[in-house]
């Protein structure tokens, strides 16, 4: 994700493609960053960012 986001805002991800992109989000959550501060980097939607997020298995922190 270093070059900016790979997929526009409302284009759907899926396949592998969908698997690498919750993959690539995990790792900046893992990092501490916010799931708004992911959505607004990937400059996808709040809600689009949590679901792939909970699709890699991450274990929300309290806010």
């Amino acid at each position: 994700m270093g070059k900016g986001p790979k997929f526009g805002r409302n284009s759907p991800v899926l396949g592998p493609e969908r698997t690498e992109l919750a993959r690539d989000l995990k790792l900046l959550y893992d990092t501490g960053l916010s799931v708004r501060d992911i959505a607004q980097r990937a400059d996808r939607s709040y809600g689009a960012v949590h679901r792939l997020l909970k699709e890699a298995g991450v274990s929300f922190r309290s806010r």
